[in-house]
């Protein structure tokens, strides 16, 4: 006798993931957490999100693009903009987890409160913790734009298409002031 699937997701094949976040800008942290994620999916979903709380340097149509591009040697990510709560959206895509990057410990408290709400939004989705290779658990995008802001250069911190936007971006800002 087999066992019957106990829920939605196990009747499932593909196993997709969602990783959501501002991504202003995406660094090469991201994409080392990204690389790992779609070693362990069949499909991950990188979701561009927009933080009302914050006024970003790029716009979504901006990040979603730099993404877009920066990733797209990755066969098995797609990038897509996410619009209200990310475990609905984890739901609507049929993704069995959110994924989630902690660098550093001070990172897991927020995280850990943020997984137990999904948790309790949508009760079958899993969220996945995952850390960026050794070499950028430093790295954050406020750090990057403030490097960057400040003239150091942020070329071997982030993909050359999002290297190129940031000094774009900054010449335009500076341009304005």
């Amino acid at each position: 006798m087999t066992a019957k699937p106990t829920n939605k997701k196990s009747k499932s094949k593909r196993r997709i993931g969602v990783y959501p976040g501002a991504f202003d800008p995406l660094t090469n942290g991201h994409v080392s957490l990204i690389e790992r994620a779609a070693r362990l999916f069949d499909e991950v979903i990188v979701g561009i999100a927009e933080n009302i709380d914050k006024r970003g340097m790029f716009s979504a149509e901006e990040r979603l693009a730099l993404a877009t591009k920066s990733l797209s040697k990755l066969e098995n990510v797609r990038v897509e903009r996410i619009t209200g709560l990310t475990a609905h959206y984890a739901l609507r895509v049929n993704a069995c987890a959110i994924i989630r990057g902690i660098r550093a410990i001070s990172d897991f408290d927020y995280e850990f409160q943020m997984a137990l709400m999904n948790r309790k939004l949508e009760r079958d989705i899993e969220t996945v913790f995952l850390m960026p290779s050794l070499s950028w658990v430093y790295l954050s995008s406020t750090m990057v734009k403030d490097v960057a802001k400040n003239g150091g250069d942020v070329a071997p911190l982030v993909p050359s298409v999002v290297n190129r936007a940031l000094k774009k971006k900054i010449s335009e800002l500076n341009t304005q002031s």
